[in-house]
């Protein structure tokens, strides 16, 4: 038998010797890489499932082998994250050891099949977009074309987008394709990087990759772009979906678009495409109110067929608590339920959740530290203007902090280098990153500039 059905009846035999959450937290997401003579070679997602298993269900797992087998088996246990980076490795020797070619283009969606309507928790905030994108996912095309949808980063807006893209696909058949943004302008870096002939002479390879882009961007029926934002600060980027975007309306294929903010604050962008945006529906998504954080956690719960272990006094307790982002609401779930387990499948209260949550709530009771806030700070501390900070000047005494807000930005907020880049007057990526790992190098030389940075750490708290 081959190692997926193997691991398969492995794991139907653990579920029969070990309780549910024992299963569900050391077994459920194991795999079997490999398995020779002697050994067994088995992935899991942590460092902590693999120092459990190695201290803890060794004989289990060997002794189950051996009865699907007929050998006992050395266990050998890798981290997923391992395993990933030695492919991608091997993938990258292979590419650089094999001549270059066009990619013979094949449709893929990129939708993830478990966002629905279904699963999407409607309430009072999210109740407008909900029922705009039903609409569209009805008649895609002819409703709201483009619909624009905006909001703060965990509230459901990637969920509603999957969520069209399934429906239409599932229901009319349609072809769908969702990509970030930062996908677009990767495809399209491609295609002009290819174009570098003299007088604009076009070779055959470039044709090739144009021909590509064009059937993955308009040979479609739903265009879906995650995070339009980034595109501010790439002129040639936003022409050519200009022109996607004209081509796809033209002939009444729908057009999908997020944002972290409305149309109207995406100052970066062309005017051209911020009209256009404004052609069909432009809907708000506001963080969820307590009524739709407790029915999220109860979904959530109901989902992992926990509901009768969770007080609804610990429900609100977080839903109280962690009031602006979805993905903080699942995270605390989860936390919880680790905390219990780790205290041996302690009874889930409101002291053992305040216990458990209390770096959490501290965190997101605690003000907020985004990119505005670390440009007023480094500009009320040089006593300039954040629009300086985000202005052309490069004088030293503008160009310094900019360096400190930008470094900030990434070290303490863990921003990447493009959204950086388009907070600080649409600079390019390179640009901030060169300017982040000057700052780091001259932190680690210079006291003056260290304590400079620590001073200012200390004022953004």
């Amino acid at each position: 038998m081959n190692n997926e059905v193997l691991w398969q009846k492995f794991l139907n035999s653990v579920k029969e010797k070990v309780n549910s959450m024992v299963f569900k937290t050391w077994f459920s997401e194991t795999s079997l890489l490999s398995l020779d003579d002697v050994k067994a070679t088995i992935v899991v997602p942590l460092e902590i499932h693999k120092t459990r298993i190695m201290e803890t269900y060794y004989p289990l797992i060997t002794g189950i082998l051996k009865d699907l087998t007929g050998k006992l088996y050395d266990l050998d246990v890798v981290l997923e994250e391992d395993v990933k980076d030695k492919l991608k490795k091997e993938e990258e020797i292979k590419v650089e050891n094999t001549p270059q070619k066009i990619p013979k283009f094949k449709h893929q969606s990129n939708l993830r099949s478990e966002y629905t309507f279904d699963t999407f928790i409607v309430g009072a905030s999210n109740k407008l977009a909900q029922t705009a994108a039903f609409a569209v996912a009805e008649s895609p095309g002819l409703t709201y074309n483009p619909l624009f949808i905006y909001g703060k980063s965990g509230l459901g807006k990637t969920h509603l987008m999957h969520a069209i893209g399934n429906y239409s696909q599932n229901v009319h058949n349609k072809k769908v394709l969702y990509v970030t943004s930062e996908q677009f302008i990767e495809d399209f870096l491609v295609l002009s990087r290819k174009d570098n002939k003299k007088n604009n002479q076009i070779d055959t390879d470039n044709y090739d990759y144009a021909s590509y882009f064009k059937d993955k961007y308009r040979n479609i029926d739903i265009l879906i772009i995650d995070d339009i934002q980034f595109l501010a600060g790439a002129p040639k980027t936003q022409e050519e979906f200009f022109h996607t975007f004209n081509d796809l309306r033209a002939n009444k294929k729908q057009i999908i678009i997020s944002s972290d903010r409305s149309p109207n604050d995406l100052k970066l962008l062309e005017d051209r495409l911020r009209t256009r945006f404004g052609w069909g529906a432009i809907v708000n998504i506001y963080p969820p109110d307590l009524e739709l954080r407790i029915n999220i956690l109860k979904k959530k719960i109901e989902g992992a067929k926990l509901a009768q272990d969770f007080p609804e006094e610990v429900l609100e307790y977080i839903a109280s608590n962690i009031p602006n982002d979805v993905r903080n609401l699942e995270g605390a779930i989860n936390r919880l339920m680790l905390y219990s387990f780790m205290l041996g499948g302690a009874p889930i209260t409101l002291p053992l959740a305040i216990d458990a949550l209390k770096d959490e709530i501290t965190k997101g009771t605690s003000e907020k530290n985004d990119i505005s806030k670390i440009q007023t700070v480094v500009a009320d501390y040089f006593q300039i203007s954040v629009e300086d900070l985000k202005g052309k000047k490069r004088s030293a005494s503008i160009a310094f902090p900019r360096q400190i807000a930008m470094f900030l930005s990434r070290d303490v907020l863990d921003e990447s280098f493009q959204r950086i880049g388009s907070e600080f007057g649409g600079r390019d990526h390179s640009t901030v990153m060169y300017s982040c790992e000057k700052l780091e190098n001259d932190i680690k030389t210079n006291k003056s500039i260290r304590d400079t940075v620590e001073k200012i750490k200390s004022n953004l708290n």
